[in-house]
């Protein structure tokens, strides 16, 4: 006889649990790696430091925050007033040049700020041409006359107006591309001339992409430090900066980045709480040809002007100051060692691109085979590093790497009698992973965009054909997001060429990069030696820049004629 207590045999008739995929658990590995230097500084708010924060806080805390926030609302005015008036005329507006203007207005996007600020200090300094030809015309001498210092805080305001307004004028420009042309006919009719129409219909329902790209030049003027430092404005970068060499206080160093990032992080929220609800939607009128309004005399001219105006102090102007202090007075320096220095820019860049190529495969081809709220999750947890300063990255990057070469360091003293030394801080390892966290989310969002546009219906095809997921990736997908692959690495490549602060906090004994060898010479006022080195970082962003640009405006079917 069966027990009474014996189950039945059709009982035991549970779910089993399913099996989280290995893919998406590598994903999740990745993210929580690439979070480790936003917690480590984080965490440092509740470590006891050596009474750095108290002097910090006495003495110059309030003017970081003072000139931080100048810096961010003198940049977001500026942007703004420059970026959306030039997208609205080259989008909406017929003149002369306009085909020409419409991709040349992003070039300013290629040149680092602080390669700006060497370009106008030599300009506009007092043995400079501007000023000397002042005292040529007039015979005055320095004392007759005031002219406004560059290397002050507008200065710098002024610095990266004219470098990051593309972000807005991009974003701006897309989003005027894509409205409603019966919006707009039926302002026209209502009685709006071109500029109230601008003012009441198009900004409005271009808010959201004008608000995220001024969001995004903010961030970047929060992440600078080789303009303000050569400014001599202080900032929370130059402030981490000097606390951990000059007082060499990590803890401090730490606590001052989490200020900082709690700046990044207030800018995102109240770029999302800027939105509310509102919702912008477009009717079927979209891909009808825009009203061109064309535009003749004095209108013409004036739209010239607001075109070139921005494209010729951001570019045209430093780019001829920089090869007339290259050709002219020339850069003793030049030879075997800048030849090293490119090595090693094109080493660290090449590298990390590929690296943040590889990774973005992995998260977007994850996020696309279980799609849900853990996926996603991954994909913002790995993309948080762009909203981070560089230098608040460095110092969440250097404590647990240094942590860990000296806890291995001392075990291998002690167990084998040989020392390891700086395994992970003391190479280009500890400046490549910080690079990765800083700029994934560049080339994830370019992967995952390219990945969406497949439809899955290749994937069960494939999967019917016996193929898995990653012969699936490799010989299907792969292929297809060439180019789309290719586009993020080329703008990897560049953020990391352009990178300074990261760079000068983490590389390691005598390994300078073309960013590091033009701010430190410019730093001991050698402008003409650091031009070579800045030219070189101009003309490697220039290329994807270039190419960006003229993607963007092939974007839309039927553009006006």
């Amino acid at each position: 006889m069966q027990a009474a207590d014996t189950p039945p045999l059709a009982a035991p008739t549970a779910r089993r649990r399913e099996r989280p995929s290995p893919l998406l658990l590598a994903a999740g590995t990745v993210a929580v790696v690439l979070l480790l230097p936003i917690a480590t500084v984080c965490l440092h708010v509740f470590l006891p430091d050596k009474g750095t924060w108290r002097h910090l806080v006495d003495t110059v805390l309030a003017s970081y925050v003072v000139n931080t926030l100048l810096l961010a609302v003198g940049t977001g005015i500026g942007v703004v007033a420059i970026g959306v008036p030039a997208a609205w005329m080259v989008s909406m507006c017929r003149f002369p040049g306009r085909r020409l203007l419409e991709w040349a207005l992003v070039l300013p996007l290629a040149v680092p700020a602080y390669v700006l600020a060497y370009a106008y200090t030599d300009f506009l300094q007092t043995a400079g041409p501007v000023q000397t030809a002042i005292r040529d015309l007039t015979g005055w001498t320095v004392q007759d006359y005031w002219f406004p210092e560059i290397r002050s805080l507008p200065g710098a305001i002024g610095m990266f107006v004219m470098v990051l307004y593309p972000y807005v004028y991009l974003l701006a420009r897309a989003a005027f591309l894509e409205q409603s042309v019966g919006v707009l006919e039926t302002s026209r009719m209502l009685g709006c001339t071109p500029w109230s129409a601008f003012f009441r219909v198009a900004v409005p329902l271009a808010r959201p992409a004008i608000v995220a790209g001024m969001a995004l030049a903010l961030m970047e003027t929060l992440a600078d430090f080789g303009t303000v430092a050569y400014f001599g404005v202080p900032t929370f970068t130059t402030g981490i900066y000097r606390t951990w060499f000059s007082f060499g206080d990590p803890t401090a160093a730490a606590q001052l980045s989490t200020v900082l990032l709690g700046f990044a992080v207030m800018l995102i929220a109240a770029e999302r709480w800027s939105r509310g609800q509102a919702r912008y939607h477009q009717t079927r009128g979209r891909f009808k040809a825009l009203p061109g309004y064309r535009l003749t005399g004095l209108r013409a001219v004036l739209a010239i002007l607001a075109c070139v105006v921005p494209l010729f102090f951001g570019f045209l102007l430093p780019g001829v100051v920089l090869l007339r202090m290259a050709f002219v007075d020339g850069d003793a320096q030049f030879g075997a060692r800048y030849f090293s220095l490119v090595g090693n820019s094109f080493i660290l860049s090449g590298v990390t691109a590929v690296i943040a190529v590889m990774v973005s495969v992995l998260l977007a081809y994850a996020m696309r085979l279980k799609p849900g709220a853990f996926s996603a999750a991954v994909g913002r947890l790995a993309g948080m590093g762009y909203a981070v300063p560089g230098s608040v990255i460095a110092i969440g990057v250097l404590i647990p790497f240094g942590l860990f070469d000296n806890a291995l360091d001392a075990w291998m003293r002690k167990t084998f009698g040989i020392s390891t030394g700086l395994l992970l801080t003391g190479g280009i390892a500890g400046l490549v992973f910080a690079y990765l966290v800083r700029y994934l989310a560049v080339a994830l969002q370019t992967v995952d965009a390219s990945l969406a546009k497949i439809t899955p219906n290749m994937d069960a095809a494939a999967r019917t054909l016996g193929a898995g997921p990653g012969r699936t990736l490799l010989r299907i997908h792969a292929p297809i997001m060439g180019p789309s692959l290719i586009t993020a690495g080329l703008i990897v490549f560049v953020d990391v060429m352009k990178e300074l602060p990261a760079t000068l906090l983490l590389r390691p004994f005598n390994f300078d990069t073309l960013a590091v060898q033009a701010f430190n010479l410019a730093a001991d006022e050698r402008l003409a030696e650091a031009s070579t080195a800045s030219l070189g970082i101009v003309a490697v962003a220039l290329l994807p820049i270039v190419v960006m640009s003229r993607a963007i405006a092939r974007s839309r079917a039927k553009d006006i004629a």
